[in-house]
């Protein structure tokens, strides 16, 4: 992976998690915060678990504490979740913008919650990144449907056919 490959592949997780923001917006209250029983609950604990992660990740990229409230459970409504993942896309933006094909290879140890400890170059770490939000995303659009909302469509080549002419 190159680093214009890294920009594209953020540059589409920045499309693909913007994608649910309107369909959002529109549920009502109580199908967005019920307890779905899905990962995280439901949507809006799905959401808020996906900005706090690619927060997570950001701050070990700049070597910055961890987010100061854990899963992102500060994020009470879907407006802070939206301002929240907005401002850390800029602050990963500003990463990118800045990124080397040397760094791609640089390791960072990471400690999870979980336990242990594990090294892992920048390589890896994007890739994770984007393919953890994907995976929750798929999450929230499987909810969705089972509201009987129409999900927006957020893969990959969709990210192509719509916006190729500015991808670099």
């Amino acid at each position: 992976m190159t680093v214009p490959e890294v920009r594209e592949l953020f540059a589409y997780n920045a499309w693909a998690n913007r994608k649910p923001f309107p369909v959002l917006a529109a549920l009502p209250a109580e199908p967005y915060f019920r307890d779905l029983k899905s990962s995280h609950g439901g949507i809006h604990g799905t959401l808020w678990h996906i900005v706090w992660a690619e927060e997570l990740w950001l701050n070990r990229w700049l070597q910055q504490p961890n987010p100061a409230v854990p899963q992102g459970r500060d994020l009470a409504t879907l407006e802070a979740a939206v301002e929240r993942w907005e401002r850390v896309e800029a602050e990963r933006a500003t990463l990118l913008a800045g990124l080397t094909e040397a760094r791609l290879d640089e390791t960072v140890a990471v400690k999870p919650s979980t336990g242990g400890e594990y090294v892992h170059t920048f390589r890896q770490m994007f890739r994770h990144a984007v393919d953890h939000s994907s995976y929750h995303r798929g999450q929230i659009v499987t909810m969705l449907r089972q509201l009987g909302v129409t999900p927006p469509t957020t893969g990959l080549i969709y990210f192509y056919r719509e916006v190729a002419h500015r991808v670099p």
